[in-house]
């Protein structure tokens, strides 16, 4: 067996530990690491790590003075020194050929400290802060789970040469599926800014012609309209997306990739987001056709239209949006990586 690839996964969002289980399936020795990941990995090898935060939320706000090349580092936090030392210690021991870093500036700098090739997963967005920069330079490669057209144009050269453009790791299994031209689907997620149910109201009764559904957290107006339906959490978010007539959500990267793969009509309205991750790729699935995007609420008389829109537009689907890497893809790529030569055996007397 060859030596092993660790693979760091982020406890914010779920995305991070969804694209390393359909990536570590494919790699033959894959360990995958981060905190709550009991239970969550499938058949894969875990190493649970202490939490880092300081309260029940992540806010990602340490209240400290620090080095512009770290973005989070609270001082006199056991758990932290308890996880820092559970991955060098790892290291030590398994003496990993790579560590993919999905996502934290702060392991990836452990991991390079450490001795460890690192492939880091560049998220949407502008992330031209020191830390970002400092986490891109020191990576042996980076992966971004985004076509290469939806890359925020003011990201630098040298960055997008290191780049590995792999969308649709997470794949969607039903892209089949028969679709309901009549149907609006809703897509929103937790802790977002569009679950009012009172503005969906609003926007059914605007177009009445049109079953409204909503999947995912939304508060219940105060009077339903027959055509709006409240489905909350559901298992198959995917499924119901493939068979929308049109979809409406946010830019996380879920509901996007989800709506890429299946190419539906979309109109995305992104959400506030550190590094304006939402509204950078919101501006790019604009700019390449693949969206029709509104940065504030529709007014009632405006719906019709956007939906109107949303459809005339899906049927000239750019080519730019074309193809999915899968993780098949990705694994490879992983696997062809190794490991960097040593530049200075000389010993030092």
């Amino acid at each position: 067996m060859s030596r092993p690839i660790g693979y760091y996964v982020h406890h914010h969002g779920d995305g991070h530990r969804q694209r390393a289980i359909a990536i570590g399936q494919l790699l033959d020795n894959v360990m995958l690491m981060g905190s709550g990941l009991a239970g969550r990995t499938g058949n894969l090898a875990f190493l649970d790590l202490p939490d880092d935060r300081l309260d029940d939320s992540f806010a990602g706000i340490d209240h400290v003075d620090r080095p512009s090349s770290l973005h989070y580092a609270p001082l006199d936090h056991q758990g932290l020194r308890q996880r820092t030392a559970q991955m060098t210690g790892w290291i030590a021991e398994a003496r990993p050929r790579l560590m993919v870093v999905d996502v934290s500036v702060e392991v990836a700098m452990l991991a390079r400290l450490s001795s460890v090739p690192t492939v880091y997963v560049r998220l949407s967005g502008s992330r031209l802060d020191a830390a970002h920069l400092d986490a891109f330079r020191g990576a042996t490669a980076l992966l971004a789970p985004f076509h290469e057209a939806l890359d925020d144009e003011e990201i630098p050269g040298w960055v997008r040469e290191k780049t590995f453009y792999a969308p649709g790791i997470v794949r969607s299994g039903s892209q089949d599926a028969t679709v309901n031209d009549g149907v609006v689907l809703v897509v929103l997620g937790s802790g977002g800014g569009l679950s009012n149910g009172e503005h969906w109201a609003v926007a059914a009764r605007a177009a009445p012609a049109w079953q409204w559904r909503i999947i995912g957290p939304c508060t219940v107006p105060s009077v339903m309209p027959a055509n709006l339906q409240l489905r909350g959490w559901v298992d198959d978010a995917d499924a119901q997306i493939a068979a929308a007539g049109v979809v409406i959500g946010a830019a996380g990267d879920g509901v996007v990739s989800a709506v890429l793969a299946a190419r539906r009509p979309f109109i995305c309205m992104p959400e506030p987001r550190p590094f304006a991750e939402q509204a950078s790729k919101a501006n790019r699935l604009a700019a390449v056709g693949g969206a029709i995007v509104r940065h504030d609420w529709p007014q009632p008389e405006e719906w019709l239209r956007l939906i109107g829109q949303a459809i005339a537009q899906n049927q000239q689907w750019p080519t730019c949006l074309n193809g999915e890497s899968g993780p098949e893809r990705v694994s490879r790529w992983l696997d062809a990586l190794g490991v960097p030569a040593v530049t200075n055996r000389s010993h030092i007397v």
